[in-house]
């Protein structure tokens, strides 16, 4: 949706879905009371990524957190926005640089917006190989994007990736499988 930016907005870790609920009910009350016709809140989510986790001996797939203690509001007005999450109760807070907020960077959001959708906000694992010293994409996400790529956690299956807003950088983590060469291949 164009027009519209996505904020990232601080809340309390382990309370992402609680907190995009009473964000999405505190604007829905919003925009009843205001005379306005623009929707102050298109989407709230909490972003997610899959990967294979091992837990005694065998291998789970399993959904977690992109950014805990962060959740993500679409909207055309983030003042309005701000005014509204001050009546929510807990900590709600966007990102803001001094006295101006600060939206999702278009790179940052284009690749979340390529691997997911409204409704489903989790971003697929993606499968590398290694060459050299360094680690090469083969399918998924993170494909070409191996320069926002910090660390690399081979037996867990993670990679720890920088998000930017604006200025503000947030670490996160997604799923990342390093296999051999020939099935990284063959997996495609």
């Amino acid at each position: 949706m164009r027009g519209a930016d996505w904020y990232v907005i601080q809340v309390e870790t382990g309370r992402e879905s609680v907190a995009c609920e009473a964000i999405q009910r505190a604007c829905q009350v919003a925009s009843v009371d205001s005379p306005s016709d623009d929707t102050l809140l298109h989407e709230c989510f909490a972003p997610s990524y899959r990967s294979q986790f091992k837990r005694h001996g065998e291998w789970h797939d399993e959904e977690r957190l992109l950014l805990p203690g962060y959740v993500v509001a679409v909207t055309s007005d983030p003042w309005r926005l701000a005014c509204v999450l001050r009546g929510v109760g807990s900590l709600t807070k966007i990102l803001t640089m001094g006295e101006t907020f600060v939206p999702l960077s278009d790179n940052d959001r284009g690749w979340i917006e390529r691997w997911t959708a409204e409704g489903d906000r989790a971003i697929p694992m993606s499968v590398a190989y290694k060459e050299g010293d360094r680690i090469v994409v083969a399918e998924g996400p993170l494909k070409g994007m191996e320069a926002m790529i910090t660390q690399v956690k081979r037996r867990q299956n993670l990679a720890k990736i920088e998000i930017h807003a604006g200025a503000i950088t947030i670490r996160a983590t997604v799923g990342l499988a390093v296999l051999p060469k020939e099935a990284s291949r063959a997996s495609k």
